[in-house]
């Protein structure tokens, strides 16, 4: 089974979600369900960019909660980078064609 971390930077970046919003106080477990699955099934999300197939991205638990990680399979490691509303132009997965 992959490790699951979470980075600072996602870190800080779900707090600004939580804060610009307003989501609910389970947010937290919302998103350790979410995160779950990447233990078993690290490569469960879509490729962000084919020039760096480790960086995927997944939604949940909203479906415009875009969570991006790193798959490191050398190290069985899955970290979270970050955190962004999927409706937002500056969104990673923004301008991705379908």
């Amino acid at each position: 089974m992959a490790r699951v971390v979470v980075t600072d930077a996602a870190t800080r970046s779900l707090a600004a979600l939580i804060d610009s919003h307003s989501l609910p106080p389970d947010t937290a477990a919302r998103i350790r369900r979410t995160l779950a699955p990447l233990q078993r099934f690290p490569r469960l999300g879509a490729v962000l960019d084919p020039a760096m197939p480790e960086v995927r991205f997944l939604l949940g638990p909203w479906r415009w909660l875009v969570v991006v990680y790193a798959y490191r399979e050398t190290e069985n490691l899955v970290a979270v980078l970050a955190f962004e509303d999927g409706r937002s132009a500056r969104s990673a997965t923004a301008g991705r064609e379908q």
